[in-house]
């Protein structure tokens, strides 16, 4: 159904990474992402202790988003943004000035909403990801059966024990 709409000329993915992580739980996404002709923007996530003494880490993938987008503006005539993030109505304006055509994926149908109200009334078109659930969306059944499916293997192997 989405060849009928229109054409794809690119899709990106935007995320920060925990440098000297072994394993990243995001990594299989960036993967499959990667491999299935996204563009993969990443940059090292930064770590830092707050006054509380918690860790916490910050990885914002603003500017590099709307740097592309700004540099696309000319070639792409209808951009997708999938964000609920008010810091990109900017983003959405200036697109939109150069007779660029903005819609916004994001959610208000969760509590609290996950998109800030001026970002959905600046978008051409809000779509909302509860109105693509048929399209898009996984059975939870499935979800289930791959769960308990992995727990079924990760109790095998723990039954071998090699001590």
């Amino acid at each position: 159904s989405f060849q009928k709409r229109g054409y794809l000329l690119r899709a990106y993915y935007y995320t920060a990474l925990i440098e000297d992580s072994e394993y990243s739980s995001i990594r299989p996404l960036i993967d499959w992402l990667d491999y299935n002709g996204y563009r993969v923007v990443t940059k090292p996530a930064k770590e830092f202790t707050d006054a509380a003494g918690r860790r916490k880490i910050k990885g914002n993938m603003d500017i590099e988003l709307a740097v592309d987008a700004m540099e696309l503006a000319d070639t792409g005539d209808h951009f997708v943004l999938f964000s609920g993030d008010g810091d990109f109505r900017s983003l959405v304006e200036a697109l939109q000035r150069k007779g660029r055509k903005v819609s916004v994926v994001s959610s208000l149908t969760t509590s609290p909403p996950m998109i800030s109200d001026d970002l959905r009334r600046q978008a051409d078109h809000f779509i909302d990801l509860a109105s693509l659930r048929a399209e898009i969306g996984r059975n939870p059944a499935e979800r289930e059966n791959r769960i308990s499916r992995r727990t079924e293997v990760d109790e095998a192997d723990a039954s071998d024990e090699d001590y």
